[in-house]
C-alpha cells in the first residue's frame, strides 16, 4: 500500500513541476516571439489610417512605427527594473 501512495504522490508532484515549467518555457518563447514579430506592422498601420480616413504618407508611418518601438523598448526596460 506504501508503494502506491508513493507513486501517487510522485505523478503529482511531477506533474505540478511539469505544469510550472512548461509554463515559465512558453511564457519566455511567447515574449521572444512578440519581440521579433510585432503583431503590428507597416502594411496594417497604412490601412488602419486610410480606414480612418487619413492619407498615410511614408514619413508619418516611420514616425509612429519608431514610436511603437520606442514605446515597447521603455516598457522592456521597465519590467526588467
Amino acid at each position: 500500500m506504501s508503494t502506491g501512495v508513493a507513486i501517487m504522490i510522485g505523478v503529482f508532484i511531477g506533474l505540478i513541476v511539469g505544469i510550472i515549467i512548461g509554463f515559465l518555457v512558453s511564457r519566455s518563447y511567447m515574449k521572444k516571439y512578440l519581440t521579433d514579430n510585432p503583431p503590428i506592422n507597416e502594411d496594417m498601420m497604412r490601412t488602419m489610417m486610410a480606414q480612418m480616413g487619413q492619407k498615410p504618407s511614408q514619413k508619418r508611418l516611420n514616425q509612429m512605427m519608431s514610436a511603437m518601438k520606442q514605446q515597447q523598448k521603455q516598457q522592456l526596460n521597465k519590467k526588467k527594473r
